[in-house]
């Protein structure tokens, strides 16, 4: 292990140690900042963003939604469905040089299906798991289950990625702290200073695909030496760089900055994902863990004052009484109810609420800040008393995973934006899901909804699996997991000199091109 860790620093040392000049380094400023690396453990989107930067996986999702092999070569399924044999590409290393084998397929799988709502389901239904030959891993089901290929290539957080065997061996409920990768970048460790400045340097290692980049899947071309993320908490900091070509991305540019560099050739502005905001509340403490009072919340939002408080363009938002996607194809507004504040102050005194405080995280760098601050005040003009914190997203990403009552630094409520892949059907989707402590941050509990989710899953058609997305809904309604607060697309700044930038919902700097 000594001697692998050591190849990969001198690796990125002396890649680092190249003039400046010799290196190419496209400069992002992301939307938030890197606080850990572990993908498994974690459904923050930063650490996504880096898994993406440093994994690979074993399928990838392309630009029509549909799974393709990505560190596979091949595979094959039984006549009934319940053996999946899958074989490696040949030249797959991790960044410490070692080869990628399918005991390292499986002790990253088996740690993932521990963690991520569709990995448990694929484990729950799991007889056995074996790395066969060095290339070859054999998945063998106890019934037949209609989403393995979904599973192994789910698009957005708490990613299957494959890690070395021995730094998957993490017990799942502790972070991981090694990144030694799989993927067309690795990170420069020594440079990442939290707070500041996270580096990245090609890996010389990766071995991509043939095929070209198509939307999270094909090939994955490192076309850059250095990708750093230049931490930049203020807006217009970020805006006055970019215009100043100190940068060359600005991640999450707030949709109000656009008419600031439109007429300015030298800058770019697209569409970056689709997110559906999310409103959690703490349902292991007191008071949101009376349903009365998360209904209360549900009648106190109106989607379209909350969203407008971000974005006053209605090309970049949409209305969607739903917990699933407006153009996901289990969307439904069953039993949805319309915001009406003297109903969710009968509910507040249904919930025999006393006054409890209701602590507020808001991160104020983010999209959902203008949402948290709308809600807030309809919180407050029902009668609840909101105590509103504002921090970093990196402050919140921490505190969020606490179960402590509010009076020793716990929280009642934050806002957050799932990407559209995390919230179009009612397995892989991150809020929805409701088993108790395997829960997203909120910790839901509802064995209705789960034993919903798990007939989705064998389902025979999509007919069917459209009945129960609908009763999931309508439960939903009566639980209250979350409050949608309705949806938009988030906008980067670029230099329109890039070449190759791709919009899979997902920011990616794989195939990026720029000037020395």
């Amino acid at each position: 292990m000594t001697r692998r860790m050591a190849l990969a620093a001198g690796f990125a040392l002396s890649l680092a140690a190249l003039p400046a000049a010799a290196q190419t380094v496209l400069k992002v400023r992301p939307f938030g900042d890197l606080r850990t690396l572990d993908p498994m453990t974690t459904s923050d989107y930063m650490v996504r963003n880096h898994a993406y930067m440093v994994y690979d996986t074993l399928f990838a999702q392309d630009a029509k939604g549909l799974i393709k092999p990505q560190m596979v070569e091949s595979f094959t399924t039984s006549p009934d469905g319940l053996t999946w044999t899958f074989v490696l590409r040949d030249g797959l290393k991790f960044h410490d040089n070692t080869p990628v084998t399918s005991t390292d397929v499986v002790a990253s799988l088996k740690r993932w299906g521990e963690r991520d709502g569709l990995g448990q389901q694929l484990t729950a239904h799991t007889a056995s798991l074996t790395a066969t030959d060095p290339k070859t891993v054999t998945l063998v089901l106890k019934d037949r289950w209609g989403l393995v290929l979904d599973a192994l290539g789910k698009p957005s957080s708490m990613l299957p990625v494959i890690m070395p065997a021995r730094i998957a061996a993490t017990p799942s409920n502790q972070n991981i702290t090694d990144a030694t990768g799989s993927g067309p970048f690795m990170l420069v460790k020594e440079q990442w200073s939290p707070g500041s400045k996270i580096v990245y340097a090609k890996a010389s290692t990766y071995q991509p695909r043939k095929e070209a980049p198509d939307g999270l899947a094909g090939g994955k071309l490192a076309n850059v030496d250095r990708v750093e993320w230049l931490i930049m908490p203020d807006a217009q900091t970020a805006l006055n760089a970019l215009q100043a070509g100190e940068i060359d991305i600005f991640e999450e540019m707030p949709p109000d900055m656009i008419q600031l560099v439109k007429g300015n050739a030298k800058i770019a502005v697209s569409k970056l994902a689709a997110l559906q905001g999310v409103f959690r509340m703490n349902q292991s403490q007191p008071p949101f863990n009376n349903p009365k009072l998360r209904q209360a919340i549900l009648h106190l939002v109106d989607q379209e004052q909350a969203v407008r408080a971000y974005v006053d363009d209605k090309a970049l938002y949409t209305v969607c009484p739903s917990f699933y996607m407006c153009d996901s194809p289990y969307f439904t507004d069953a039993a949805w109810p319309k915001a009406d504040l003297a109903a969710a102050k009968k509910l507040i005194a249904e919930s025999g609420y006393k006054g409890e405080k209701i602590v507020v995280l808001d991160a104020t760098e983010t999209a959902l800040s203008p949402q948290t601050l709308v809600v807030s005040q309809l919180m407050r003009d029902a009668g609840l008393n909101v105590d509103y914190q504002a921090m970093d997203w990196g402050t919140l990403s921490s505190r969020r995973t606490s179960k402590n009552p509010v009076e020793q630094g716990g929280w009642s409520t934050f806002a957050s934006g799932p990407a559209a892949p995390d919230m179009t059907e009612p397995v892989g989707h991150l809020a929805l899901r409701s088993n108790c402590e395997n829960s997203w941050f909120g910790w839901p509990c509802d064995e209705t909804i789960e034993k919903l989710r798990a007939a989705f899953t064998m389902a025979p058609d999509i007919e069917a699996r459209k009945q129960i997305a609908r009763k999931i809904q309508e439960r939903a309604v009566e639980t209250v997991p979350y409050v949608p607060v309705g949806q938009f697309w988030l906008v980067r700044g670029q230099q329109a000199s890039l070449k190759g930038l791709l919009s899979p919902g997902v920011p990616v700097y794989w195939n990026v091109s720029k000037a020395p």
